[in-house]
């Protein structure tokens, strides 16, 4: 596998750090990998999934969301739209490089991200959600005692996953605005959700909701015992092999 250190424009103008992993051999088309909400493009699913993938003769592009990892700006200046610029930027950056992205992989919050983005990049010819919630409002449950005093005070520090991140009431609004069914419904390309049903953070019904929202072609596969962040080997490796498996028939051009 080659890696690529890259680094691109975001949305709000912030250089965005990202990595590019391609197989040795030829590769066959390029994918563009969103991580969960307050992750990074290195977290153990996303690397896995990408070194995987690799070995099907995918290229994989994976960043940093403004304000996090080794990106730039704020991320309290951030939000659900702005994560959606993000990645139409990054599709922008692999675009000027003759790399147009062919498959989306969205995981958690980045899974509703890119099928919210996915109507905007006609290159695309397949998406992917990986333990995605249905509605980005629900990332909002993940620090729900704090919600009266961002209301109040117009932002408040919250703890997730052991660190601490600022929430902006800009950002309540920004997530309560997004109609993700209605996007999924228009999404006129092939939809693969895969979701773990012991999932503790987002609730499996969240996949039935995206699923039948979908219209054909549309997937479902069951990850059955793995956690929300895929932190098992195995089960990062299943699901991209899977993922690849999946993914064959959308490759071949078009006649």
């Amino acid at each position: 596998m080659k890696v690529e250190r890259t680094e691109f424009p975001g949305a709000q103008g912030h250089r965005l750090a990202a990595r590019l992993d391609t197989p040795d051999s030829e590769v066959r088309a390029y994918a563009l990998f969103a991580h969960c909400f307050t992750c990074g493009k290195d977290i153990f699913a996303a690397s896995r999934i990408a070194q995987t993938l690799t070995e099907h003769g995918i290229g994989v592009l994976r960043f940093d969301f403004t304000g996090l990892g080794a990106s730039e700006g704020e991320f309290a200046n951030t939000n659900f739209s702005s994560n959606i610029a993000d990645l139409l930027a990054a599709a922008a950056y692999l675009r000027e490089t003759d790399r147009a992205p062919r498959l989306l992989i969205g995981h958690s919050l980045g899974g509703a991200a890119v099928l919210a983005a996915a109507q905007h990049l006609p290159e695309v010819r397949a998406v992917v959600t990986l333990c995605a919630p249905s509605d980005p409002a629900h990332v909002t449950g993940l620090f729900r005692t704090s919600l009266d005093a961002i209301e109040a005070e117009g932002e408040a520090e919250v703890q997730l996953a052991g660190r601490p991140f600022r929430i902006r009431r800009e950002f309540l609004t920004d997530v309560a605005e997004h109609r993700l069914t209605q996007q999924i419904a228009q999404l006129g390309k092939p939809l693969l959700v895969m979701h773990a049903p012991l999932d503790a953070t987002v609730d499996i019904s969240n996949a039935t909701r995206i699923f039948m929202a979908a219209r054909h072609p549309r997937s479902f596969i069951s990850l059955d015992d793995a956690d929300h962040l895929l932190t098992r080997k195995r089960d990062a490796a299943y699901a991209a092999n899977l993922i690849a498996a999946w993914n064959e028939r959308y490759l071949v051009d078009a006649p």
